[in-house]
């Protein structure tokens, strides 16, 4: 028996390109449904929002999305990160530089106190990444 934890996350009206992003850099297969095809919205506006996504990367990465419909608040923040850790450096080192590409870097890969290369970013559609190459170092 296994348990996993999988990152949740929200938008507002950009789930899907969200998650076709991800998966771009990610590979793997992206479930995608919206409010209608799951007859959860009486609202014609949500028709195409996306209620449920998931990706499940070919490394590994499972995580989900959905849109916030228009009857909850939104409130896009730094209240989470998401957080890639491994050994395979050159696969880390190819999400960090596709994360980064039309976001901002927060702080390139470098060497950490700890030890290993670490590095920190926020991509194109506002999501805060941490990557950290375990064992590693510059």
């Amino acid at each position: 028996m296994s348990v996993a934890l999988n990152p949740y996350l929200s938008f507002k009206g950009n789930a899907r390109q969200a998650m076709e992003f991800y998966q771009s850099i990610f590979g793997g297969k992206l479930d995608v449904n919206t409010f209608k095809e799951l007859h959860a919205s009486q609202d014609p506006s949500e028709d195409d929002l996306v209620m449920h996504s998931q990706l499940e990367g070919d490394s590994g990465i499972t995580f989900m999305a959905s849109d916030t419909p228009n009857r909850m608040e939104y409130h896009p923040g730094t209240n989470f990160n998401m957080s890639l850790s491994g050994d395979d450096e050159v696969l880390l080192r190819g999400y960090f530089d596709k994360l980064c590409n039309g976001g901002n870097v927060s702080m390139p890969l470098q060497k950490a106190i700890w030890g290993d290369t670490f590095g920190m970013c926020v991509d194109k559609c506002g999501v805060n990444w941490l990557v950290n190459i375990t064992g590693q170092g510059q």
